[in-house]
């Protein structure tokens, strides 16, 4: 029998972060195992229906559990480098795209030569360029939401019931009315960002970070569930040649299944000087090496989900935690105005709940993990 909880996180991805009408063109892809992410991908296939959609099931070969493996063993340069036309099409014509997180060896990949990953992820740059650009204007809306599973629940050190359960409270799929439950926290959130309109320059101090840049001309984001499910953070993308200081992470940096531990980053101009990690320090480097665009910053937001108070070892769920900071190097958003482009984005999260602060222009706006703006 069906959990109800995932039938409402089914409801909330098509009919609140998608905005699904009727003629919509809507891809739904799992990233992860296909097994493993049927059940919600069905019900979400479903809602698509009876919002009067076309729903369109879409596999990414090297983000599939199924495949990927033998794509990355396998592969030459030229398979590295194609761009399945159907994925692109998406990108291209799709008004919606719902990613559903499904992975149960959530270390499957960690044996994968980074240099081909990172070739993998250059090739599809412009294709998520395109997708970028057409979210920044209206025309294409996407979502990435999370199938419950045993990989996720064992990296958050959960059974797969407690897992369950944190997902769906985190997501308000447990709420009677999880619709009203986000568009509270948009209104919340939209109050924040209206205060930090026309705002120059941000400078975050705490013991672990002394950082300052510009957000000049940027716009900060609200996100309320249209983007990830749960959400519960504002961001935007710092100039890019503006960077100037030092932070370092306070919960475990992992990329495509590659725990780095701690890291910690210098930058000088906008350009990361000086990179460390407690393991895995060849990832770490080889990933900064993807391209230009990696060794500079896309992205800083501020988690207020107060619902996310663990680390699990999942960034849609980790950026989100209140009371934390995250930087992401590489690809930027262009809605914020950013013009950082790579084939990399990588979240490093910071914990402020004890004496972190955010000044805006000098006037401090948040301290130890909450906002001071009324």
């Amino acid at each position: 029998m069906s959990d109800p909880r995932l039938a409402n996180l089914a409801k909330i991805l098509v009919h609140y972060s998608v905005r699904a009408k009727p003629g919509d063109r809507i891809a739904i892809a799992c990233l992860g195992s296909l097994v493993a992410g049927m059940p919600l991908a069905r019900e979400v296939y479903r809602e698509i229906l009876i919002a009067g959609a076309h729903p369109h099931m879409l596999i990414h070969q090297h983000r599939t559990e199924e495949f990927a493996k033998d794509f990355f063993t396998l592969s030459h340069e030229d398979q590295i480098n194609y761009v399945d036309p159907q994925t692109l099409g998406v990108g291209e014509r799709f008004r919606s795209l719902i990613h559903i997180l499904s992975l149960v060896n959530t270390r499957g990949l960690s044996k994968v030569d980074a240099g081909k990953r990172a070739a993998r992820a250059h090739a599809y740059q412009p294709m998520w360029d395109l997708i970028d650009v057409r979210t920044a204007s209206g025309q294409l809306s996407w979502v990435l939401g999370c199938q419950p599973t045993t990989g996720y629940a064992q990296d958050a050190e959960m059974s797969l019931e407690e897992f369950e359960d944190f997902v769906y409270a985190a997501c308000y799929a447990n709420s009677t009315d999880p619709v009203a439950a986000w568009e509270q926290v948009g209104s919340t959130q939209q109050r924040i960002i209206d205060a930090l309109a026309g705002i120059r320059n941000i400078t975050v101090k705490g013991p672990h970070a002394d950082i300052s840049f510009s957000v000049e001309n940027r716009r900060f984001i609200n996100c309320d569930g249209h983007l990830n499910m749960p959400d519960g953070e504002i961001f935007t993308g710092p100039v890019e040649d503006s960077v100037d200081g030092t932070f370092e992470s306070t919960f475990p940096a992992i990329a495509g299944g590659v725990d780095c531990g701690r890291v910690s980053l210098a930058l000088e101009r906008g350009l990361i000087v000086r990179a460390q990690a407690e393991k895995h320090g060849d990832h770490l480097n080889a990933l900064l090496e993807t391209d230009a665009g990696a060794k500079r910053l896309g992205e800083f937001g501020v988690g207020t989900n107060d619902q996310i108070r663990v680390f699990t070892g999942n960034m849609l769920f980790d950026e989100k935690i209140g009371g934390t900071i995250h930087f992401a190097v590489g690809s930027g958003y262009a809605q914020t105005g950013s013009v950082n482009k790579s084939g990399v984005h990588w979240d490093f999260l910071v914990d402020m709940r004890k004496g972190g602060q955010i000044l805006a222009d000098g006037r401090l706006i948040y301290e130890s993990g909450k906002f001071l703006i009324p």
